[in-house]
């Protein structure tokens, strides 16, 4: 589906207003901690800021393309076949991020320089309060995926789609990236390029939706239930046993994410097809 270029400042306001409200989220996380809010009860309750702060400050804008926006969660393109493969792909991109980490570690790219570290590894199941498993999951698999698929493949690279497939799904993913903290930019960017994909593919956001939900999920999962350390000693390295696995899995899993890709159904608007504005 293309999308006719909006006025620059428009397209500025967007950028602007969504890093305006993150800063905002960030102090006001900062101001939780100060008040003893436990990290991740914070992190969670600050973010509850950003889907009203540019609803409010964007609001000429979503009325402005308000029919647009709605045909990005029309029904026909929602079925059965497409909510398997998204979810599949979802599972597939927190495989591949967990076996990257662990070949990081094994291979010593990735180490924690704490001489006193636990060597490992280590697993420790233990769930964090409800209450804060519960708005973790009420922002983490609802509001982010909502929020970041609405602005970053909705607008932005709906936005840039008559630059071609390329310029939009990579430009969205570079922004994508920026929504993370800079330690998970790598796969942020490259999650970001199968989300545009599928959104590419299909001309509307469920199939991302549903794969950045899916993601959230279990990353959820692995931050607030369970707790893995393993830092093996520099001597050791490299750990081959669990680091050649690691990345036969990472491979594996690309290429799985790929073949999905492929396999994506829905129905893509025509490619002349456009959404002028009012």
């Amino acid at each position: 589906m293309t999308f006719a270029p909006p006025p620059l400042n428009s397209f500025v306001a967007v950028i602007v207003i969504t890093i305006a409200a993150l800063i905002f989220r960030a102090w006001l996380q900062l101001e939780l901690l100060a008040d003893g809010f436990h990290k991740d009860y914070a992190a969670d309750l600050s973010y509850l800021v950003v889907p009203p702060t540019l609803l409010i400050l964007l609001l000429p804008i979503w009325r402005q393309y308000i029919s647009f926006i709605g045909n990005l969660f029309r029904r026909d393109v929602l079925t059965p076949t497409l909510i398997l493969n998204a979810f599949a792909v979802g599972c597939l991109l927190r495989v591949a991020a967990w076996s990257q980490l662990i070949a990081g570690v094994a291979f010593g790219w990735y180490y924690n320089p704490d001489p006193t570290a636990l060597i490992g590894p280590a697993f420790v199941f233990n769930c964090a309060a409800p209450k804060v498993i519960a708005l973790g999951i009420v922002v983490m698999v609802i509001l982010v995926p909502f929020v970041e698929e609405l602005v970053s493949r909705g607008l932005i690279q709906s936005w840039l789609s008559h630059r071609g497939a390329v310029i939009s799904i990579g430009l969205s993913a570079l922004f994508f990236m920026l929504w993370h903290r800079p330690s998970s930019w790598g796969f942020a960017f490259f999650a970001g390029l199968v989300l545009g994909v599928q959104y590419w593919r299909t001309g509307a956001l469920w199939s991302s939706l549903i794969s950045h939900a899916t993601v959230n999920a279990l990353i959820l999962w692995d931050w607030r239930c369970l707790n893995v350390r393993w830092n093996p000693r520099t001597s050791d390295l490299p750990v081959l046993y669990a680091g050649i696995p690691a990345l036969v899995a990472l491979v594996a899993a690309i290429t799985v994410i790929i073949f999905l890709l492929t396999k994506t159904p829905g129905r893509p608007a025509a490619p002349a097809e456009r959404v002028t504005e009012r």
